[in-house]
């Protein structure tokens, strides 16, 4: 069994924010793939479905984002699933938009959902690093990620979205580099837009 976990906030205001583009990518995985309905479970929303020939959970901790690691835990623990087991979609600053890296292992980076995951887990989990550029000044951070995806972002954030969903498969039957790949040659990257923390153009 594996455990899919999509980080983000809950509620409308959040729901187009670069920081919740790990939920977009579980609801996608969700709907591509024909998952069960959402419910609530483990202090979020709950889907379950069958990829790559085992059973998949994928989970959206509706906890706010520093607090995600009490959802991941409380999953992990009443399914008894391996940390190599559990993988986490989230945003990445450090990469450009529409560009993703996938590791097992390392360090939060700054990153307040991924604290909170290490601080229940450890961090011998898999990440899925789904890049949304960085606004180029530190003081930005906050306000760019909190910021909705810009309408020119569509261009680069959907296909990304598909081809995670789409893909997927092959990262869970162990085949990384075709996963990334496949990414590579689905999504147009996009240079971040070092000027717009707004989502408005």
């Amino acid at each position: 069994m594996r455990l899919l976990v999509g980080l983000g906030n809950p509620g409308g205001a959040y729901a187009r924010n670069r920081h919740n583009i790990g939920w977009m990518a579980a609801d996608e995985i969700v709907r591509r793939h024909s998952f069960g309905l959402w419910r609530s479970r483990f202090h979020g929303q709950l889907a379950e479905g069958n990829l790559a020939g085992e059973k998949v959970l994928v989970l959206k901790p509706e906890t706010y984002m520093n607090l995600s690691g009490q959802a991941v835990a409380a999953a992990v623990r009443f399914h008894k699933i391996a940390n190599g087991d559990v993988l986490v979609l989230h945003d990445e600053l450090d990469l450009p938009p529409g560009k993703v890296r996938v590791k097992r292992g390392g360090g939060a980076g700054g990153h307040n959902g991924l604290k909170s995951i290490d601080a229940h887990l450890g961090n011998d989990y898999w990440r899925i690093r789904l890049g949304i550029g960085h606004p180029g000044d530190k003081t930005l951070v906050t306000p760019w990620v909190l910021g909705d995806f810009a309408k020119a972002d569509e261009a680069w954030l959907a296909p990304l979205l598909e081809a995670v969903a789409a893909q997927l498969p092959l990262l869970l039957g162990g085949d990384e580099n075709a996963f990334m790949t496949r990414l590579a040659q689905a999504v147009p990257v996009a240079k971040p837009k070092k000027n717009d923390i707004t989502g408005d153009s």
